[in-house]
């Protein structure tokens, strides 16, 4: 039973959250306060935040950017506001995603269940993953043996994943949820083009080897071994 952290200072619209959050099996702390929050993330761990950008005693903005330097919780920004510049300021500081109020509670609880499915796919948190790879999750890095790989936010996404389960094959439609998520302009084709430029910045760092192999009609897979 995921455990979530909900930001609001407006009660009316926490309570609708939250009962429709615990109708599909969520476990809800709601904080009105960001000083509320701050508490609450020092005593226990969360698996999603939904932060709301405008509050009494500052912005969840400010959370936001304070939690991702420490941790790879996902986190959904909530905000009256509808102006492109909160979105994208809300996203530069790491939200993975962001709902403008007023919202459907519905579309809410389908938000939360694609961010914790996108985040089960995520690299493992340790400092060292198999094969000389290294994942940098403050700074949203993986590194090669030692020579950090100039990533995309989907390439970074793709490779985490492939890293939680090498040796395993991942099919489109997993490696699509994991890096686009609920992109409906996203498709198969996408997935190729994106591990295709992958495998290149691969070989830039490991020519010798090839990392990323292709299973016919099935997807994709890490090979920690020369093939």
């Amino acid at each position: 039973m995921a455990k979530l952290l909900l930001l609001e200072d407006d009660p009316a619209i926490a309570r609708t959250v939250i009962y429709a959050l615990e109708r599909d099996g969520f476990t809800v702390l709601h904080c009105l306060l960001l000083g509320d929050a701050r508490r609450a993330l020092q005593a226990r761990t969360f698996d999603l935040l939904m932060l709301d950008v405008g509050l009494p005693d500052g912005s969840g903005l400010d959370l936001c950017r304070e939690v991702r330097a420490q941790r790879p919780t996902p986190i959904l920004m909530l905000s009256a506001r509808n102006e492109e510049i909160d979105r994208v300021l809300g996203l530069e500081l790491g939200a993975d995603d962001y709902v403008s109020k007023p919202f459907s509670p519905r579309e809410l609880v389908a938000r939360v269940k694609a961010l914790l499915r996108r985040s089960a796919m995520a690299p493992a948190l340790s400092n060292s993953a198999p094969g000389g790879f290294e994942v940098d999750l403050a700074g949203q890095r993986i590194l090669l043996h030692g020579v950090p790989l100039t990533l995309t936010r989907r390439e970074y996404r793709l490779l985490g994943a492939l890293l939680r389960g090498p040796g395993r094959i991942h099919s489109r439609e997993q490696l699509l949820e994991a890096a686009w998520g609920d992109d409906s302009d996203s498709t198969d084709r996408t997935v190729d083009t994106h591990i295709k430029t992958l495998r290149a910045k691969l070989r830039q760092v490991d020519p010798a080897r090839e990392y990323i192999v292709t299973h016919r009609g099935m997807g994709y897979s890490l090979e920690l071994h020369p093939i």
